[in-house]
């Protein structure tokens, strides 16, 4: 579960570290992997929190 948490939280920090390139530069290939990168964060995290319900709801 903590080894979930740490690499949700990396994954955010990456694509704030790819946004802010973005910022910095102009260059669009940062913003493009940015949101490539956070897309994949947030399914990551919903399913992490969708199997948290299910088990919830089993027990």
């Amino acid at each position: 579960m903590l080894l979930f948490r740490w690499a949700i939280m990396l994954l955010l920090l990456g694509a704030a570290v790819n946004f802010a390139f973005y910022a910095g530069t102009g260059n669009p290939r940062y913003k493009r992997f940015g949101l490539v990168i956070l897309k994949w964060t947030l399914i990551a995290a919903l399913v992490f929190f969708g199997v948290l319900v299910l088990e919830r709801l089993a027990v």
